[in-house]
């Protein structure tokens, strides 16, 4: 498929999809580090912003669910794109809601709308990155994920900064969307049309049956990569939901403090995942997965057990260290198998997206009874699952896992 392409091409092709993983991870912070002040503007308790939080995660399942025929049908770069022009959008809605109306329903809509862009932006990007691993022939996506954490990194550092300045919301978020649409109207150029598209002529992309895209959610090894994504999806996302206001409200601290704690993760998970690809190639995914999950562990009881935000802030540290991996490598994993790669990265993507589903209520009503801290205990039982199903991630070859045809 590949073949035609130069190795100029290529290049260019990768660092596009660097800059997108970017410019996600740099969208998605933006709006997180203003979460105190939209819950402060919309007067909402702990447990009404997890259920403003909730509309992301509705938006976030309905387009992963639909991503793998998107990109069956049109192919990942015209998935990608109209993804990040809806996320862009959602932006808009989100910061008229929060600023101009000031009506929690409108916030509600628009995470909503920006979930949908972004989850079938999310499973577009995954397999732009399997099929360039493919195609380079050497582990690209945990160097990906790498660019969305530092995309997160920068996306906090400039909430931080805009909450110190006393920036607006809806001027913050308004510059962020069209920074957004600019680049990736600009950068969809370099990036091959039909990645992933299937075709009933195509040998190498035979279009999937009905029955043979629903039988990939009872492979048994799937189903298994889908607990290691969950667990570690959940001990990412009750960071990206709530880390600013566990600060603000279990440690006492500024809501800028909160801003700035929640850099500290990001900026871990990005060390941790730009040093992914010789870690992998080194100790392989399963010892990565498993020492991944003792220092999410380990991370989260000192956040829980703290006595202060300085202790708490070297939790947080281990924190982004454990949860670094767990997407990356289970996307890698379900990209293994060529045939029906759309399908099964968006079905592993979608288990992860569960945690983001359940995760914003859930801990927002706990939360609500026994604190924020003492609900991250949920999320410890996620990761210890995560931890003993690692094996499931070893590349098909190896003993014990062989290729679905």
């Amino acid at each position: 498929m590949y073949e035609h392409l130069h190795a100029r091409q290529i290049g260019l092709w990768r660092n596009a999809i660097y800059v997108i993983f970017t410019l996600c991870g740099f969208a998605t912070a933006s709006w997180i580090s203003r979460t105190p002040a939209i819950r402060d503007t919309l007067g909402a308790s702990t447990g009404q912003m997890g259920w403003i939080i909730f509309g992301l995660s509705v938006g976030s399942i309905l387009g992963l669910l639909g991503a793998g025929h998107f990109i069956a049908s049109k192919g990942g770069r015209f998935v990608m794109m109209n993804g990040m022009l809806i996320a862009a959008g959602g932006l808009a809605i989100i910061a008229l809601g929060s600023s101009f109306f000031t009506f929690a329903p409108v916030v509600f809509v628009g995470l909503a709308i920006f979930g949908f862009g972004f989850g079938i932006c999310d499973v577009a990007m995954n397999v732009e990155g399997t099929m360039l691993e493919r195609a380079m022939k050497k582990s690209l996506l945990t160097g990906f994920h790498a660019a969305f954490s530092l995309g997160t990194f920068i996306g906090a550092v400039v909430g931080w900064i805009a909450t110190k300045s006393h920036v607006s919301v809806i001027m913050h978020l308004g510059i962020v969307l069209i920074l957004l649409v600019v680049l990736i109207v600009y950068l969809s150029r370099f990036v091959p049309k039909g990645t992933g598209q299937e075709s009933k002529t195509d040998k190498n992309a035979p279009t999937l049956t009905t029955k043979e895209r629903l039988a990939i959610w009872k492979e048994p090894r799937t189903l298994l990569l889908g607990i290691i994504i969950l667990g570690m999806a959940f001990a990412e996302g009750s960071a990206n939901d709530w880390l600013p206001l566990i600060m603000v409200d279990g440690y006492d601290t500024s809501a800028s403090t909160g801003s700035f704690v929640y850099g500290i993760f990001v900026a871990a998970m990005t060390i941790v995942r730009a040093t992914g690809g010789m870690l992998l190639d080194k100790f392989g995914r399963v010892a990565v997965l498993r020492a991944s999950a003792v220092s999410a562990i380990a991370g989260l009881l000192i956040v829980i057990l703290g006595h202060n935000y300085i202790i708490a802030s070297i939790g947080v540290v281990l924190w982004g260290f454990g949860a670094a991996f767990g997407f990356p490598v289970a996307l890698s994993a379900a990209g293994d198998n060529p045939h029906g790669v759309a399908a099964r990265v968006g079905a592993v993507a979608t288990a992860g997206y569960l945690a983001f589903l359940v995760g914003p209520p859930l801990l927002g009503m706990i939360g609500d009874s026994i604190g924020l801290r003492m609900a991250l205990i949920v999320v410890l039982v996620g990761i210890v699952f995560a931890g003993l199903t690692s094996h499931a991630a070893r590349p098909l070859g190896e003993k014990g896992q062989t290729a679905t045809k």
